[in-house]
């Protein structure tokens, strides 16, 4: 189907230039040392991988995190392949990275990470001219008009996988309804992870003939037994005392978590806070905060030890959570007792763990709402709500493993998404490339 008229991208383009100093201003402060700040330019790139290459997009940390059974079964499925996974912000890139490291030594030579370019159309153009993907994999909702547009005129494939269009994004979207459809124009297959967010996606305007519903691949988690190793010996370090884990914390909610902790322990003494703010750049002010309030902490970035005087532990580093989550008794996910929509809450679920979280989780309901059907996930509104809760799983023990079996059950019943991707993903690589 060819693109409809293009006046909408190009009256997007021209915005995007008009804006360009606050976006460089914002994007470019999204740097790690060892990448060039060009690349956002689509240029100096370095080396790439051998030719024939994949790309994937994700757009940070969450997106990478769930794209890892994908990344790894694109893989092992096209051993002639290499794959250039790209993200949008410093710490995707810093878990892309740690991602990379994990796996053998071959597919480290077959897996480069590199920044995706600004969508400037030439930005676009020089990006796709120099990697010259087989095919173009982008996560979840990263619909970028130019970067699309330069894919169908360099005769590149195009799949979103994992599809997602929540509710409040579809609104934002249809603001921009022509600029939408232009981009949803160039997809090869739209692989949506739901009915719902399949018909909003073609409400959008990307043609049904494209439009296949696959399941979420957030459900393919590989094994936790490595996690569950380091996450019970840390908890021996600790001593073996009450837990529990507030991960992908955000600005506005530590105060309120520190109150619920604070309740919590007139009840157990000796429960410890292991607080994870979700972004790097905030470590610094929860840990004032932390001092400010006359909390005893450790931060985990220091190496400083989990005394018996420590209420509360900071883990301020990188693609440890998991390894945290399994150290807890019960695990609290971020991002939701402020509106902000919440985070992933299948990691926790995925260690066995009872899970809570605030009320905002509409990014997330798709994951959500089968671990509330099952009990493994409760919905807390206050930090009072949240001490009661927590109170609670750690008077009845026996009650909270149930629930945490329960979400893992959740998380094994779902899966299947990750053959039916890659299964769809086989139509449009070229045979002779397979």
């Amino acid at each position: 189907m060819a693109a409809p008229t293009s006046w909408s991208r190009l009256a997007y383009s021209a915005a995007l230039y008009a804006l360009s100093p606050l976006i460089t201003w914002r994007i470019w402060r999204e740097q790690v040392p060892t990448y060039s700040r060009m690349q956002r330019l689509g240029m100096r790139l370095g080396p790439l991988p051998p030719a024939p290459r994949l790309w994937l997009h994700c757009a940070s940390v969450g997106e990478v995190r769930a794209a890892r059974p994908l990344i790894e079964g694109l893989l092992t499925r096209y051993p002639r392949h290499s794959l250039l996974l790209t993200t949008m912000t410093a710490t995707g890139a810093e878990q892309a990275q740690a991602l990379i490291h994990e796996q053998s030594a071959s597919d480290q030579r077959r897996l480069v990470h590199r920044f995706l370019p600004l969508d400037y159309p030439g930005a676009a153009r020089r990006f796709i001219g120099r990697v010259k993907p087989a095919m173009a994999l982008l996560f979840e909702t990263e619909l970028w008009p130019n970067l699309l547009n330069a894919c169908r005129r360099q005769g590149v494939p195009v799949a979103v996988v994992n599809g997602r269009l929540s509710p409040r994004a579809y609104q934002r979207y249809r603001r921009w309804q022509p600029l939408m459809a232009n981009a949803l124009a160039n997809m090869s297959w739209l692989a949506a992870k739901s009915s719902e967010d399949a018909e909003r996606f073609k409400a959008l305007g990307c043609p049904a003939e494209v439009t296949s519903v696959v399941g979420s691949l957030k459900f393919e988690i590989p094994s936790q037994g490595k996690a569950l190793r380091e996450g019970e010996y840390l908890h021996r370090q600790w001593g073996m005392r009450p837990v529990w884990v507030a991960g992908s914390t955000r600005d506005g909610e530590e105060a309120l978590l520190l109150q619920a902790h604070a309740q919590l322990r007139r009840r157990h003494p000796n429960a410890l806070l292991v607080l994870a703010p979700r972004h790097p750049q905030r470590f610094d002010e929860v840990a004032c905060l932390c001092r400010d309030e006359g909390w005893s902490f450790s931060r985990r970035s220091e190496q400083q030890a989990v005394t018996e005087q420590t209420q509360v532990y900071l883990a301020d580093t990188l693609g440890e959570l998991a390894v945290l989550y399994a150290a807890s008794s019960v695990a609290y996910v971020g991002g939701s007792l402020v509106p902000l929509g919440g985070q992933n809450v299948l990691e926790p679920a995925a260690l066995g763990r009872p899970v809570l979280s605030g009320p905002s989780i509409e990014n997330f309901s798709d994951v959500a709402e089968p671990l509330l059907a099952a009990g493994a996930l409760a919905l807390v509104d206050s930090p009072d709500a949240l001490a009661e809760a927590l109170i609670d799983y750690l008077d009845h023990p026996g009650d909270a493993q149930q629930k945490g079996q329960a979400g893992r059950a959740v998380i094994n019943a779902q899966q299947g998404a990750l053959k039916r991707t890659l299964d769809g993903l086989g139509k449009l690589v070229p045979p002779s490339l397979a």
